[in-house]
């Protein structure tokens, strides 16, 4: 038969102090374990948005780089455009004026007359070959009508020998070439429904034309953005 033996009021306190360094025990290692997880859930927290932060400024940086790289590239091709258009019309006003210095001299040319029948037997003489046809008409100012006439002789003179066919040209004096103009000659053919415009002026034209590429190149030197030449 057992005996149940009463604590002694001393060994009461023991136990209960042992259950309490135990439960205090147990509630610090607690207290640390729930420490170091809420530590290590702030650093994974802090790391987040520490990276997402840095993202969004990287991003901000890059979109702001390349905005000011685009303003940059579109400044510099406003500006070099502006500086190619200026560049290009000042060289266009120089062959502008160069040409109408060119005009305001062509009536020059016909001072020497000796010189000037020249200039009109190599005109006529032109017209006849583009036409080809044994008859024609001469347009030319009334005051040049006298060496007109010696110019045709000598242009028919100088085609028959050349082509070994005839060719009569008269001065078609109902429609004479205006004052105003600086010389030179109309050669009309097919009846009238054909001419060649060989008047001082519009020569002076179609060398603009045929001279131009020539007078670029030798003013402002070859254009290495060019390909193709006249």
């Amino acid at each position: 038969m057992s005996s149940i033996h009463a604590l002694s009021d001393d060994q009461v306190g023991q136990e209960l102090r042992k259950m309490t360094a135990f439960i205090k025990q147990e509630a610090e290692e607690k207290a640390r374990e729930i420490e170091i997880k809420a530590n290590e859930e702030f650093s994974m927290e802090k790391g987040k948005l520490v990276l997402q932060e840095t993202d969004a400024i990287d991003a901000t940086y890059a979109k702001k780089f390349k905005q000011a790289t685009m303003s940059q590239q579109i400044t510099r091709s406003t500006v070099a455009n502006k500086t190619r258009l200026r560049v290009l019309g000042a060289r266009q006003e120089l062959l502008d004026d160069i040409f109408e210095a060119a005009e305001k001299r062509l009536s020059e040319g016909t001072k020497d007359k000796g010189k000037y029948e020249g200039i009109l037997k190599d005109l006529i003489l032109e017209g006849f070959y583009a036409m080809n046809e044994p008859e024609l008409q001469i347009r030319a100012r009334k005051a040049d009508y006298e060496l007109v006439k010696g110019a045709i002789e000598k242009a028919e003179g100088e085609y028959k020998e050349k082509t070994g066919r005839e060719v009569k040209a008269t001065i078609d004096e109902e429609n004479e070439v205006a004052e105003g103009s600086a010389g030179g000659v109309v050669i009309v053919g097919g009846n009238g429904k054909i001419d060649i415009d060989n008047t001082l002026e519009a020569r002076l034209d179609l060398l603009k034309e045929s001279a131009l590429p020539a007078m670029r190149k030798a003013l402002f030197g070859e254009n290495p953005n060019r390909k193709f030449f006249d």
